[in-house]
């Protein structure tokens, strides 16, 4: 755009210069005419690469909104399974331990009726 203002300036100056005040006249004019011009399409061109700019940013927001949607899916789906596989591991830590119990259980009877056992022999033993 500086360009074509100082080349229309240059045109201008030039103008001046080697014709006749009319002849001056005539072409400031034209030259101003076609500076308007120019600038009119630079203003158009400008305004074009300003709404490809626009465009460009919100193409770029919506693929960076449509990532972050799809990790935050993503996290809560291994969130979901790193549940899943803490509630599989705590049932079976309480299968171990109800197992273990019940046979601590069973092996505190088995000794009980053993000692009991014997206890009745002894009876019998000091009886006979």
């Amino acid at each position: 755009m500086k360009k074509v203002i100082l080349s229309s300036i240059l045109m201008i100056a030039l103008a001046f210069s080697f014709t006749s005040c009319r002849d001056a006249a005539d072409k400031a004019k034209e030259a101003t005419e076609a500076a308007a011009d120019a600038a009119d399409e630079a203003a158009d061109a400008t305004e074009g690469a300003m709404e490809k700019a626009g465009d460009a940013m919100e193409s770029a927001a919506e693929a960076t909104e449509e990532a972050a949607e799809g990790a935050m899916e993503k996290a809560g789906e291994a969130m979901d399974d790193a549940k899943e596989a803490t509630d599989n591991a705590v049932e079976g830590v309480k299968d171990a331990a109800g197992e273990a119990a019940d046979k601590a259980k069973e092996a505190g009877n088995q000794v009980k009726d053993a000692a009991k056992d014997a206890a009745d022999k002894a009876k019998e033993a000091v009886k006979n």
